[in-house]
């Protein structure tokens, strides 16, 4: 999505570690159009697919999720990362390791809002290593859900999850895929081929 590379070409910040901050428009601080586009372009690419549920995690894809579930019509779950004495009922659980704070953690989610019947779209704003993917995957496979397909924002292309996802045989849809970050701050991008 040419509209979301230029914006991390325009904004986004290269850290060591790889590590690519786009917190002023994306994960931080929410450029509400930029977010309507985006949650747009993953109707254009999953319409047709029998969506019923939009799946993501907590906090960072919340906003993501519920601008791309306004284009579907459909409801947001999302996991959470903190236990709270207010999910009521039984939960699925999974654990997740987080590289950006570097700590496994536990994600919930009430089993009333995901099951068999539901067809379900993940999404998130990064992916990388595919972590947090992972524990969303096997929420799912907990629900005895299907999953319709896989969107994110950003694809950090020279990192294993995407393509890990995809020998799998999942759907993995990715708006941005950064291929290489220099340590001069510069950013390759690459196309999707599907």
């Amino acid at each position: 999505m040419k509209l979301l590379e230029d914006r991390i070409r325009e904004q986004g910040q290269v850290r060591p570690g790889n590590v690519l901050k786009v917190d002023c428009f994306l994960n931080h601080q929410l450029d509400v159009d930029l977010l309507d586009a985006i949650g747009g372009e993953f109707h254009r690419l999953f319409a047709g697919q029998g969506i019923n549920k939009i799946l993501t995690i907590e906090a960072s894809g919340i906003a993501i999720a519920c601008m791309a579930a306004r284009h579907f019509k459909v409801p947001v779950v999302f996991a959470k990362k903190a236990k709270s004495k207010n999910i009521d009922g039984e939960v699925y659980t999974s654990t997740v390791h987080s590289y950006t704070y570097g700590r496994d953690y536990d994600i919930t989610l009430a089993k009333k809002f995901l099951g068999p019947a539901d067809r379900v779209l993940i999404l998130d704003d990064f992916l990388a290593n595919g972590k947090a993917m992972r524990g969303l995957l096997d929420v799912c496979r907990q629900a005895g859900a299907t999953v319709a397909g896989i969107g994110v924002c950003i694809e950090k292309g020279f990192q294993p999850g995407g393509a890990e996802l995809r020998a799998e045989g999942y759907r993995v849809a990715s708006l941005a895929i950064v291929d290489a970050m220099g340590d001069d701050g510069s950013l390759t991008f690459r196309r999707q081929e599907d």
